[in-house]
């Protein structure tokens, strides 16, 4: 007698439960997917700046601090600037000194051009006046024609030097670009200020409108949306919903991190909100067109595959899939099933591909 080979033995042993097992499969699920998902952000002031001295001087009075709540043209602070003020003190006498050039220099014109009238009326006399001198009297017209156009252009020159010199006195006072506060102050009276020594004076941030900037995964830009209404929270007032709209977007994805910078306009009216708060987003996430979703339990992943268990055709066929977000049970995968295809509920990869299966 033919003793039996003890592999095919144990393959049947191995078999004979999984034939007589009858497994719970349920429908691979078609729905559209629409939930929100909680992203970090953070809040940066929607204007801010750092104010330097623009031209070279002492600090003489600063009048604001660190909080200090302004307007846009409020006096911040004055530098002095002695020689400054004597650059202008010359400016203008060079200015006066110019004017008085040129003042002489057209009286000197209406004088020439007196006598070359008189000696024009007298030359037309014959034999009064040699006509020589009346061609001399008109290149003197004209000489002077010209000594007043310099002058001129002098006088023009100083003004402008002088106008220039006013201007940078100007900037002795440093005034609020926009409404806002004061968040940091880094000098007192009698610091060295402007090109050089070159130290920030005040930062001033505009807080009333916010910037919340939110990086959002490449998966999950499908839900963005500019207009949308965004709502998030932060750790000061846990209890409390904030609203952002979102506005802008960068159009280009962090290599490093894989999301895309989306930025929302916040009114923060009632001021509890502060630059560089860490708050927690509620994003949506939205697709175009419905995905597919089955059991949690019904995923299988191997160190070499991930799959779910199909019955097609009364046989077992494993069918790879790639996981995505959770829908309470239910898990969203992408592979070649379709809405309809019936799986086994709880996956095995004991259950390997092309066994028979029954199904309840």
């Amino acid at each position: 007698m033919t003793r039996p080979n003890n592999r095919l033995l144990l393959l049947l042993a191995a078999l004979t439960p999984l034939c007589a097992q009858s497994f719970d499969l349920v429908p691979v699920v078609s729905k559209p997917v629409s939930r929100t998902i909680d992203l970090p952000a953070e809040i940066l002031p929607y204007l801010t700046v750092s104010l330097h001295a623009k031209v070279p001087g002492y600090v003489e009075r600063i009048l604001v601090d660190r909080g200090s709540m302004v307007k846009q043209g409020d006096l911040l602070a004055e530098l002095s600037a002695p020689e400054l003020k004597a650059q202008i003190a010359e400016g203008e006498s060079k200015v006066q000194a110019a004017e008085s050039d040129k003042l002489q220099a057209q009286a000197q014109l209406a004088a020439a051009e007196s006598t070359y009238a008189d000696l024009r009326k007298a030359a037309e006399t014959p034999g009064a006046v040699a006509g020589n001198e009346v061609v001399q009297m008109q290149k003197q017209v004209e000489a002077a024609q010209a000594l007043v156009r310099a002058r001129d252009q002098a006088s023009q020159a100083a003004a402008a030097a002088l106008h220039a010199q006013k201007d940078m006195e100007a900037y002795l006072k440093i005034a609020a670009p926009f409404d806002g506060v004061v968040t940091d102050r880094f000098v007192h009276p009698g610091a060295l200020a402007g090109p050089g020594a070159d130290p920030v004076l005040l930062v001033i941030q505009q807080i009333s409108h916010l910037r919340l900037v939110v990086p959002v995964p490449e998966e999950d830009l499908g839900g963005m949306v500019r207009g949308a209404t965004i709502s998030f929270r932060v750790p000061a007032y846990p209890d409390r919903a904030y609203t952002g709209t979102v506005a802008r977007m960068a159009h280009a994805l962090d290599p490093k991190t894989r999301t895309m910078p989306v930025e929302l306009d916040v009114a923060n009216r009632d001021g509890t909100l502060a630059p560089g708060m860490y708050p927690s987003v509620k994003w949506p996430v939205r697709r175009e067109h419905p995905a597919l979703f089955v059991p949690k339990t019904s995923v299988v992943t191997t160190t070499e595959r991930t799959f779910v268990v199909r019955a097609r055709g009364g046989r077992a066929e494993w069918v790879d899939v790639k996981k995505g977000a959770a829908d309470g049970d239910l898990i969203e995968v992408s592979g070649a099933l379709a809405a309809g295809d019936r799986v086994v509920r709880r996956g095995t990869d004991e259950l390997r591909d092309g066994m028979p299966i029954g199904g309840k």
